[in-house]
């Protein structure tokens, strides 16, 4: 599979567009991570009114089932900061409907950046990587967002208007907190009571996911990437942090992808908007 590369007249249209308005970062054709003492976790942090903006163009998912035929969000706007160990993607995009809730056909709205898992001149396949050649993914949900901010997973919650006649663990003659209640508690949810990270409740809003090729995609053995997204009068603004892929270094070149979800066009899993293998730069420490 080739890599996915866009003309240059586009980018120099993109480039062009972008300096039209007023000051703000530069637009340029690669993700240039800035120098930085500490990697920003704020989508909002001063460190983004200097680092560069690449405008990644974004294309159908149409290579594997379920496919995705009609297309949604046109673009993504990247920035990147690193400290040397840890880096940041700050990723912007538009969405006129905020999707931040699962629930019978409903999707939420997300967003995932992606690097290959080992390095080397010769980069895996972009879409979700190949066999042998396996891909790191920090993927980012509306949804987890809203509970990591306080909002609950219960039925309440979720329904506002409902009314609940009553559940077995609420019953008056279970004390509350005993091993008895406990235990109907786990009976009425059993996914939680094996264990299932899928089940919530969240405590971050990013999950750690590799792939070696579709259909392969699981959990990563460790988590360590973190992130924040934030609402926008437009749509979405999201920081992704996660160490630097590796072999990545000042004055070497890697490559990164980005894919954005639209719940509200029943986007989820592999239908989905995406980018090919971008260029990713480092800046000199300062």
């Amino acid at each position: 599979m080739r890599n996915h590369s866009w003309p240059t007249v586009m980018i120099v249209a993109a480039l062009a567009a972008g300096c039209g308005g007023g000051a703000g970062p530069p637009l340029v054709n690669e993700v240039v991570a800035v120098s930085t003492a500490a990697v920003p976790a704020d989508p909002d942090d001063a460190v983004w009114r200097r680092a560069p903006v690449h405008l990644a163009p974004l294309i159908l998912q149409d290579l594997v089932e379920p496919r995705l035929l009609v297309a949604s969000t046109a673009d993504v706007r990247v920035q990147a900061a690193s400290d040397g160990r840890e880096i940041a993607f700050r990723l912007e995009w538009s969405d006129p409907t905020r999707d931040d809730t699962l629930l019978p056909g409903k999707f939420s709205d997300a967003c995932a950046v992606q690097v290959p898992a080992a390095p080397g001149p010769d980069v895996p396949a972009p879409q979700m990587g190949e066999p042998g050649r396996a891909v790191e993914i920090s993927y980012w949900r509306a949804a987890w967002q809203a509970v990591v901010d306080g909002r609950g997973d219960t039925v309440r919650d979720l329904y506002p208007g409902a009314t609940v006649d009553h559940y077995p663990f609420e019953a008056a003659s279970l004390a509350k907190g005993s091993p008895e209640q406990q235990a109907m508690v786990d009976r009425y949810a059993p996914a939680r009571a094996l264990g299932n990270h899928m089940a919530g409740p969240r405590d971050r809003p990013v999950e750690d996911l590799v792939s070696s090729g579709p259909g392969t995609l699981a959990p990563a053995v460790r988590s360590v990437s973190s992130g924040r997204g934030v609402r926008t009068a437009t749509g979405w603004t999201v920081v992704l942090q996660r160490p630097v892929p590796a072999g990545f270094a000042a004055g070497t070149r890697a490559q990164v992808a980005f894919a954005v979800w639209e719940g509200t066009h029943d986007e989820a899993g592999a239908r989905k908007m995406r980018t090919g293998w971008i260029q990713l730069a480092l800046e000199a420490s300062r």
